[in-house]
């Protein structure tokens, strides 16, 4: 059976690569971020077919990701509150890039704290006192929403079962 879409999972994790996970997509909402906002910027920033752009940044208008606006002659593509919720993401993906797949002749993108010019410090998962949390401090627990569908992993990731312990869990389903 062919993989149409992750829709069909009950998972958050599939059903967000079912709306930002093809390559394009990604590309799109970074260049948004850099604040490109019309079709042929997007077009020349990215080197895409006009149909491929097109599909895209209406299935991001359709998810609520990208707001469309007709702008003076030509419509204008704008992050909504839904897609901003996605710069962490963002920079964190660019961060690890920078890190395992650095380029020879140095850093290509830096962040920077906009009110200070300082680095910012990688994106991390921070427990609710302000620990950083490393491998094996995350546990992710199934909730509600679950439900009994076969979609969804019945043996939850634990330390063990990754190198380095990345996510445990102390759900008893095994």
């Amino acid at each position: 059976m062919k993989l149409k879409s992750f829709e069909q999972f009950n998972c958050s994790l599939a059903q967000t690569l079912s709306v930002i996970g093809e390559h394009w997509t990604l590309l799109i909402i970074r260049d948004a971020f850099f604040g490109l906002t019309r079709f042929d910027q997007f077009h020349k920033s990215l080197g895409i077919s006009r149909n491929v752009l097109t599909l895209r940044l209406k299935k991001l208008v359709d998810e609520g990701v990208l707001q469309r606006s007709e702008g003076p002659g030509h419509p204008e593509y704008r992050l909504s509150e839904k897609g901003a919720e996605l710069q962490p993401i963002l920079v964190a993906m660019t961060q690890w890039g920078e890190q395992h797949m650095p380029h020879a002749d140095g850093e290509r993108i830096v962040f920077t704290d906009s009110q200070n010019g300082k680095r910012i410090r990688p994106v991390s998962i921070c427990a609710d006192d302000g620990r950083v949390l490393g491998p094996g401090d995350l546990r992710a627990q199934f909730g509600p929403g679950v439900g009994s569908g076969e979609s969804v992993p019945r043996r939850p990731v634990t330390p063990a079962a990754v190198s380095g312990g990345l996510i445990g869990s102390d759900s008893s389903e095994h």
